[in-house]
C-alpha cells in the first residue's frame, strides 16, 4: 500500500480534523483514509450535472402549476373566512 506525507498544515486544520475523527470514534489516520477514499471515488462534477440533468428530465411533470391552485382556493374560499 502507498503512503502518503502532507507537510505544512496548518496547526488549526490539524486540530479540526483530529476533532473530527474523535467524533466519528476513528483514529486520524483512520478518520484520514476513508475520507480520501471516499473523495477519490466521488462522480466528477461533469458527469454529475449530466445525471441530474437526466433525472429532471424524467421527473418532469405536465400537471397544473401548485402556485395558480393555491391562489385559485384561496380566491373561491376568501369569502366564506370572513363571515
Amino acid at each position: 500500500m502507498g503512503q502518503v506525507l502532507i507537510r505544512n498544515l496548518d496547526d488549526a486544520v490539524v486540530s479540526r480534523l483530529k476533532n473530527k475523527a474523535e467524533e466519528a470514534e476513528k483514529s486520524l489516520e483512520q478518520y484520514l483514509r476513508e475520507l480520501l477514499t471516499r473523495e477519490s471515488q466521488a462522480m466528477p462534477k461533469e458527469d454529475f450535472l449530466a445525471l441530474a440533468k437526466h433525472l429532471r428530465a424524467q421527473t418532469k411533470t405536465g400537471g397544473p402549476d401548485p402556485t395558480d391552485l393555491i391562489r385559485e382556493d384561496r380566491d373561491n374560499n376568501f369569502g366564506r373566512n370572513l363571515r
